[in-house]
């Protein structure tokens, strides 16, 4: 894309995204639209929760060795798990809307597998009625944790029953390291706003990247439960190891959709939008309003830059082999 400076007239070429869903410059505005999509089938004044399902840290390194395998095992079982607690009638009694999104790395990025489901706070009955949870309660996380070490055991023996006997059977008997964890976040907008940020990219930005050489990369991170930022500096060899450990294998699904929020079932979500929204007397909720795109200042005298016009690959190639030190002045 071609822009030209207001002051001195400079023309400054950009570079439209590449569209992988690793890069780290790309994806904000995909993000933007997946994040107005989810939150247009929000249900009015229904409580959501953020459910965490993790796997052990003896699991991990099996996990990366294997990811096709393993990380769609964690995905199907930890799925199945919430939505068969959500429907006994102990507690939502119903079917849920539940969507998984999977992360696999801590803020240092380390390997670190886990799944984020966001849940409705309740569940569509078999007699079609909407039954709402306690707001502050889905279901017990000690009973998911007990399930989902089971199902992924049992899951693990039959599938892949070469990789069932290179772990250690201690794992499947201590139960605290099949860590479920279980929080309302209120309407739900702001752990869709959280997880859209990294469904187009993985956990690094380039803007914490602050300085790189020949010897070293420095980051900025912030450490988990803390807001304040901090720096770490990787040899170049455990910086490309630690971005590239996190690259999903080839057509695998990171965002998935289940029950009320699959993509049969958008007409019925939109029923119950309609029906509660009547019976509680509130408006619809309203889709969020994405921030504006970051203004492009001029790198001669830093003066803002307007869009004049967007070129294609071939054109875009031509200009650079007649114009090696960038675009002309007019």
């Amino acid at each position: 894309m071609l822009w030209r400076c207001k002051n001195c007239d400079h023309g400054h070429f950009t570079y439209q995204g590449c569209g992988n869903r690793h890069c780290p410059s790309c994806g904000r505005t995909s993000a933007d639209g997946w994040l107005r999509k989810q939150c247009a089938l929000l249900l009015p004044g229904t409580t959501y929760h953020l459910v965490t399902f993790t796997v052990p840290e003896q699991l991990r390194r099996l996990v990366r060795s294997n990811p096709r395998e393993l990380l769609e095992l964690l995905m199907q079982t930890s799925s199945s798990t919430l939505l068969d607690l959500c429907g006994n009638a102990k507690w939502a009694g119903g079917v849920p809307g539940v969507t998984a999104v999977l992360h696999t790395w801590t803020r240092q990025g380390e390997y670190h597998p886990h799944v984020h489901f966001i849940a409705t706070g309740g569940g569509l009955n078999a007699n079609g009625i909407w039954k709402e949870s306690h707001p502050k309660f889905l279901v017990p996380v000690f009973a998911l944790s007990s399930v989902f070490r089971a199902r992924f055991r049992d899951a693990l023996k039959k599938e892949h029953p070469e990789l069932f006997v290179r772990m250690e059977p201690s794992i499947w008997k201590y139960e605290k390291a099949w860590v479920v964890h279980s929080e309302p976040v209120g309407t739900g907008e702001q752990a869709y706003r959280y997880l859209a940020r990294y469904i187009y990219r993985v956990y690094l930005t380039e803007s914490a990247i602050l300085h790189h050489d020949d010897t070293g990369v420095t980051l900025r991170y912030r450490k988990s439960g803390s807001n304040k930022p901090r720096t770490m500096r990787l040899e170049p060899m455990e910086f490309i190891r630690r971005f590239l450990q996190h690259v999903l294998p080839s057509r695998f699904c990171k965002v998935r959709h289940y029950g009320l929020h699959h993509s049969s079932k958008r007409s019925t979500i939109k029923l119950l939008q309609a029906s509660l929204s009547f019976a509680q007397g509130c408006e619809l909720p309203k889709p969020p309003e994405t921030e504006p795109p970051p203004s492009i200042t001029c790198p001669k005298c830093e003066g803002v830059m307007t869009f004049k016009k967007r070129y294609t690959r071939l054109q875009r190639l031509m200009f650079e082999s007649a114009f090696p030190r960038g675009p002309p002045s007019e």
